[in-house]
């Protein structure tokens, strides 16, 4: 494994302990300093069964280099944020921890992670992913994989991008299929999260930023006049508009129709393409077309590892992180069991130069925004989808006015 060694040498006086072990459970909990008494030589990683195979490999590395056992305890992600924030505070928990940037929030506010001193190394990683990490100044983990939704196009159908929504819908309508265009939606809660860009191309973001970026929770612009504009827009394409939007197609009835030849665009994620290969489409990605004038930026969502605050072998934690979990051989093996655009540059280079399509994927994400991790964010999400299918199914008042209850609803839940 290519590995950078240049503080390994602080490990000399870390008592060695060689073994490796790899636990498979779905709950519970390992205390930092464990049962053995061998707590100098030993750090605890909590890890998903995708990611388990690629960590157990640097594990093994890292215990043949330094003396200091990796214990890998199998979690499953969705499980992950919560156990750890009532772990840790008992004394209980990893030392290391998989999981998503927009925990933060969660995490940083109870107090149960640690920031990541990165140093130089923070520059070899792509932007996106290190903003998206970050909170108050800090930087809170060490980043692996970049997600975010693009525009697939079926090549055969569209031979060309289009050069803004309106072109897409000409270009869907000239396709002659049943579709010009799917998104998938729910018919309670709409999807902002797939009809962000569009939004953002209004001008309508969640919240404003700070000067080093960070969003301002104090700075709530989803109601600004963008937003009113994004609003009528949006009421546009739905029920009594275009019908281009309807709630009644699913994330999983639009991947279905997609892969069946209806539609020669669908605004997705990696996640769906393999979907579309196996059915032998010939498929490209393209930035998403702006609606509004301004830029179409999805959010990303980067994943990563992160430092307890109370692990008791802090330094090991940390060269584990930086110099293993951030080393180009692991970075690319994550992203070859994941899909997903690595974080780490050279990696990332290397990605996007073997495969169009991840290619597609990463140059949409290098202009995506983190989604954000204050915990002010938990206050948006019911309001705005809800608000959403309303608009879009046309019903409970004009798209302006119910977007300014919207505004004025999530503005009451902050505060």
């Amino acid at each position: 494994m290519k590995v950078n060694k240049r503080s390994i040498a602080a490990f000399g006086a870390i008592a060695a302990v060689s073994a490796l072990t790899l636990v498979g459970c779905a709950s519970g909990g390992d205390s930092n300093s464990g049962d053995d008494g061998e707590s100098a030589g030993e750090i605890t990683v909590w890890v998903d069964a995708d990611r388990a195979a690629v960590l157990e490999d640097a594990a093994k590395d890292f215990t043949a280099d330094t003396g200091v056992k990796v214990k890998l305890v199998q979690k499953e992600f969705g499980e992950i944020r919560d156990q750890f924030v009532q772990q840790v505070p008992t004394g209980k928990g990893p030392d290391i921890a998989v999981g998503a940037h927009d925990w933060l929030g969660t995490l940083v506010t109870n107090g149960v992670v640690a920031p990541v001193e990165l140093g130089d190394a923070a520059s070899d990683y792509e932007k996106v992913a290190i903003d998206a990490w970050s909170y108050d100044g800090k930087v809170y983990g060490v980043p692996y994989a970049i997600e975010n939704i693009a525009l697939l196009r079926n090549t055969d159908l569209a031979p060309e991008a289009p050069t803004s929504y309106d072109d897409m819908i000409a270009k869907g309508t000239a396709a002659g299929t049943e579709y010009k265009f799917l998104v998938g939606l729910d018919p309670e809660a709409a999807d902002p999260y797939h009809l962000y860009p569009f939004q953002t191309s209004f001008g309508a973001p969640v919240f404003g930023t700070n000067a080093d970026g960070s969003y301002n929770a104090d700075d709530l612009q989803i109601g600004n006049e963008g937003g009113q504009a994004f609003a009528t827009w949006l009421g546009s394409q739905g029920a009594t508009g275009t019908g281009v939007f309807n709630s009644n197609i699913s994330g999983d009835l639009a991947r279905e129709n997609f892969v069946a030849g209806k539609a020669p665009f669908f605004l997705t994620g990696p996640w769906n393409v393999p979907a579309a290969e196996e059915a032998g489409l010939n498929l490209a990605v393209d930035p998403i077309p702006s609606a509004g004038g301004q830029a179409a930026q999805p959010f990303a969502g980067v994943q990563g590892f992160f430092l307890s605050s109370e692990s008791e072998n802090s330094l090991a934690a940390t060269e584990f992180l930086v110099n293993y979990i951030g080393s180009e051989e692991v970075q690319t093996a994550l992203y070859e069991v994941g899909g997903r655009t690595p974080a780490l540059t050279a990696a990332y280079d290397a990605a996007v130069a073997g495969d169009p399509i991840t290619a597609g994927f990463g140059a949409v994400g290098a202009e995506a925004v983190p989604m954000p991790s204050i915990p002010e964010m938990g206050s948006v999400w019911e309001y705005w989808g809800v608000t959403e299918t309303a608009i879009i199914n046309g019903t409970g008042g004009s798209p302006v006015d119910l977007w300014n209850k919207m505004a004025s609803d999530i503005q009451t839940a902050i505060q």
